[in-house]
């Protein structure tokens, strides 16, 4: 494939991951030894209330090794309390040692039942510990790396599973290149490591292309080398993987990243950074990386877009305020069932997917509260898959019911999918706003629904209450002549 960005941005976005509407990201590695992060809200809350420090004090527990080089802070209090003096690298050992009891099977087997249709492993985080034997030496650190390739392992039982496998690959943090911690949002603009590490990074990332094939390239906080060699990359991979896609974190080195590395010039972002929350304290949650010259899809991260999108894009969080597990994690701090399923088919109606973490424990045990969730995400979609997988956004994402119910939309073919996001009420809903005819079937039991106008109003009677939360329902044939009251 050319390499120019025109060619890049000219290829379709493969069907298989717009079709897939749901996947799963798994955050597990040696910070999983600790498993600590502070309890203090989301990460937008964190910046708002911590900005000196924030970096070293966000609920992500795959963070820790940057937050024990920041005095003071609760992860180094922990850390000294619990372990003293002991480097970070001292946790590799006994995270390796517990995986004889580890099953990648039975991960990919509660993936595969909770509905999901692709996996996203991270192969390496922040603190550039791989999850495989990587031939490509790290010259701060010999054998930061796996002997044993759980990267493999996880592939091989994923793929086994029937769904498909990505890689997530930290291109731009990696701690053991560059020991000064980050604190504000002008260390992380400046943080991405120079000298090797550029070369370096590349060469890894070549490397799990050319081993594993992944269907998703999946980079974080941004790249090293330039937006040519980049472009090279991403023509190289699509040849490799035909079906391959990449993510949106590709900010590649500007003039202004470099002159952040001088500490007056990030002081002087800071300053402005401070002055603006101040003057404009923003209560939105999660991040929205900015566009890059070529992405197949936008990564909001616990966050989502507001409206139908015409680009691609797949949400991402986990299920409490952390990705990597967290011991301070009770089932209080987890999302309920309920709100993720909501957020989820909210997403799909706008042109998104959901790529829900999973942390697991440092022995590869998937805690209780998410399997949970994983189990709910399963029986919701064996029930009402029919209008989530391979689905389309209608001309309108959203209404409600006169009753207040939200309600979503999505389409396949001809057919209108309806999608409330909570139980309803009863029998009898009146959908505000939509004009729509055709056979309607409630989906979690093939029942036949009846329609009735009602001024602009569409009223829908059902046989008898819905069993569960969100009962989806199809109008066959609407799709294309039903439309919205104005």
């Amino acid at each position: 494939m050319k390499s120019d960005l025109a060619s890049l941005e000219a290829r379709a976005l493969p069907a298989w991951f717009d079709e897939a509407k749901f996947g799963i990201f798994i955050h597990w590695g040696i910070w999983t030894i600790p498993a600590f992060a502070p309890r203090v809200g989301s990460v937008s809350d964190v910046f708002r209330s911590h900005y000196d420090r924030a970096a070293a004090m966000l609920p992500y527990t795959e963070w820790y090794w940057n937050a024990i080089r920041v005095p003071g802070t609760p992860s180094a209090e922990f850390h000294a309390s619990h372990y003293g003096n002991a480097p970070y690298e001292a946790f590799k050992a006994p995270f390796l040692a517990g995986l004889s009891g580890w099953d990648p099977a039975a991960w990919a087997e509660a993936f595969r039942d909770a509905g999901a249709r692709y996996v996203v492993l991270v192969a390496k985080h922040h603190d550039g510990f791989c999850l495989w034997p990587s031939g490509v030496e790290n010259p701060h650190r010999t054998g930061w790396t796996s002997q044993r390739d759980l990267v493999g392992e996880i592939a091989a039982a994923v793929r086994a599973a029937g769904l498909r496998f990505g890689l997530y690959y930290s291109g731009g943090l990696d701690w053991t290149f560059d020991e000064r911690p980050l604190r504000t949002l002008g260390d992380l603009a400046a943080g991405s490591p120079r000298s090797s590490y550029p070369a370096y990074a590349e060469r890894q990332a070549r490397e799990l292309i050319e081993r594993y094939k992944p269907s998703a390239l999946w980079n974080d906080i941004s790249w090293p080398r330039g937006q040519g060699r980049l472009n090279r990359l991403f023509a190289d991979y699509y040849d490799a993987v035909p079906e391959g896609v990449v993510n949106d974190r590709w900010r590649t080195p500007s003039l202004a990243s470099l002159v952040l590395r001088s500490g007056l010039a990030r002081r002087r972002l800071d300053n402005r950074i401070r002055r603006a929350m101040k003057r404009r304290p923003d209560r939105s949650e999660g991040v929205i990386p900015p566009p890059v010259p070529h992405s197949d899809f936008r990564t909001p991260e616990y966050a989502r877009f507001p409206d139908i999108q015409t680009k691609k894009w797949e949400a991402t969080r986990g299920m409490s305020h952390s990705f990597g597990f967290n011991r301070n994690d009770g089932e209080a701090d987890y999302a309920s069932a309920e709100t993720l399923i909501g957020d989820f088919v909210d997403g799909v109606s706008k042109h998104g997917n959901l790529l829900l973490n999973v942390g697991p424990e440092s022995g590869g045990v998937i805690p209780t509260p998410q399997l949970d969730r994983l189990k709910a995400f399963g029986a919701w979609l064996r029930a009402n898959g029919e209008a989530i997988y391979g689905t389309r956004p209608w001309t309108r994402a959203e209404t409600e019911t006169v009753e207040g119910v939200p309600i979503r939309f999505t389409a396949k073919g001809d057919d209108l999918y309806l999608v409330p996001l909570a139980a309803l009420p009863g029998e009898h809903i009146t959908i505000r706003g939509l004009s729509a005819a055709g056979a309607a079937t409630r989906l979690e039991d093939e029942a036949p629904a009846v329609l009735q106008p009602v001024g602009p109003d569409l009223a829908i009677t059902l046989p008898s209450p819905s069993r569960g939360f969100a009962p989806a329902i199809r109008i066959a044939g609407a799709a294309p002549s039903a439309h919205f009251a104005r």
